[in-house]
């Protein structure tokens, strides 16, 4: 039996072409296109404006799915919902949908665990499986979109997996999912977080991107940042703000950093010193976020410590934004670091 091939994920371009191979008009292209993702269909026979004809070629040789539910789960004090999704392969990703007011955010995976590693991250305890492919990663907004009711106002690729080291799939997806075409968001509404990733920044920086970037940046000096974020010993924190000057950013989209806080490691205030020295005089943003705990050696600093941390910052850092992000979902382990696919299938 021939094996099905995947046609979601594909673009515009590429759906027209697929249309060409199999000696159809173009513009039936198009149409797929929206099928797939302004109108988010999952069965072929849904597609009206389509010729029978090719309807029959897609349903004897494509498939559509890319990812099934396997369990969702709600938190008890928050808007948050995480879910299991099972690929075809018979692996599993998490994908967390969180609501504030008026705002929907969806945390999208980029791959199948992560090979970073960084020391306080639950995903980086699994190693890396493989990367997501594009239609994987639609996939998971699509399975939100249909699962909550309310609309999708944002995007953040802070799931499971570093999306740089998935670059080509990542920044396809974004693409799709800016197009009127398709999803209609804007590009000011999807943020990138990568721990790093240096020739994929430059990359990045090069193609003049419009998506929001974010630096996980964690410790306020290298020595500190070489114990939980391995790559900086390869490229390190000078590399990566060098590298940044190169950015083009205003103040609606500033170069986002993340700092998570690890009590008495990376929490003092000579770091929340040092920290203001190397940012200041740039417009930058950074989060700072409390720890969101799972089994290991690091614990989160209590609130007088944090916010101390902040106002320090406050202070000491010219056109440095400063925000503490405290995390949703973390009593369904869907907060900032704790995504791990614990499924006894896996």
């Amino acid at each position: 039996m021939t094996q099905k091939f995947l046609i979601k994920g594909m673009n515009e371009e590429e759906l027209k072409s697929f249309c060409k191979k199999l000696a159809f008009p173009t513009f039936h292209g198009e149409q797929l296109y929206r099928w797939l993702y302004q109108y988010k269909c999952h069965d072929i026979n849904q597609m009206k404006n389509i010729p029978k004809q090719l309807l029959s070629d897609l349903k004897e040789n494509t498939n559509l799915i890319t990812l099934v539910i396997e369990s969702q789960v709600e938190s008890k004090v928050d808007k948050t919902k995480k879910f299991l999704l099972k690929t075809i392969d018979s692996n599993f990703i998490e994908t967390v949908s969180m609501i504030e007011n008026k705002r929907h955010t969806v945390c999208i995976s980029s791959q199948i665990g992560c090979n970073v590693d960084c020391d306080f991250c639950a995903t980086g305890k699994m190693g890396i499986i493989r990367n997501l492919n594009v239609g994987e990663i639609i996939d998971q907004l699509i399975i939100i979109q249909n699962e909550v009711s309310m609309p999708v106002t944002n995007i953040v690729f802070m799931g499971m997996g570093e999306p740089f080291l998935n670059y080509s799939n990542v920044i396809k997806a974004c693409n799709i999912f800016c197009d009127s075409k398709a999803f209609n968001l804007s590009a000011k509404r999807i943020t990138i977080s990568t721990s790093g990733i240096l020739p994929k920044i430059k990359l990045y920086i090069k193609e003049q991107h419009k998506f929001k970037l974010a630096i996980s940046l964690n410790a306020s000096n290298d020595k500190l940042r070489d114990m939980i974020i391995p790559i900086n010993k390869k490229w390190n924190i000078q590399n990566l703000l060098s590298s940044l000057k190169k950015y083009k950013f205003n103040h609606a989209s500033p170069i986002m950093f993340e700092y998570v806080m690890l009590k008495n490691f990376n929490d003092q205030d000579e770091h929340a010193l040092e920290l203001s020295k190397l940012l200041s005089g740039s417009n930058y943003k950074i989060n700072l976020i409390p720890f969101n705990e799972i089994e290991g050696k690091y614990s989160r600093p209590n609130y007088e410590r944090i916010t101390s941390f902040a106002h320090i910052l406050d202070e000491h850092s010219s056109n440095l934004r400063v925000l503490v992000r405290w995390s949703k979902g973390e009593d369904i382990d869907a907060a900032c670091g704790q995504l791990v696919t614990k499924n006894e299938n896996c």
